[in-house]
């Protein structure tokens, strides 16, 4: 079935992004992804959806932080081994 292939290639893109592939951490990255996708394809509608939701937006921005955290310190453990 195609959701569990799909779901199989969002667990190893967090698994090589972040390090993480727990429950949580995959859903953060479908969030990610999805987001990032329509604000680069669709980009007056992530605008009007940050308008019509600064909690979402503010959600989206730690979400993101968190991402770049975990893979900053994925790659200073690369770097070290």
């Amino acid at each position: 079935m195609i959701n569990e292939k799909i779901d199989a290639m969002v667990e190893k893109y967090a698994e090589l992004l972040t390090g993480d592939t727990s429950e949580e951490s995959i859903e953060e990255i479908k969030l990610y992804i999805l987001y990032n996708h329509i604000a680069k394809s669709m980009p007056a509608l992530a605008k009007h959806w940050n308008a019509l939701y600064p909690e979402g937006k503010e959600d989206m921005k730690k979400i993101v932080a968190d991402i770049q955290r975990k893979n900053k310190v994925l790659r200073e453990e690369k770097k070290h081994t």
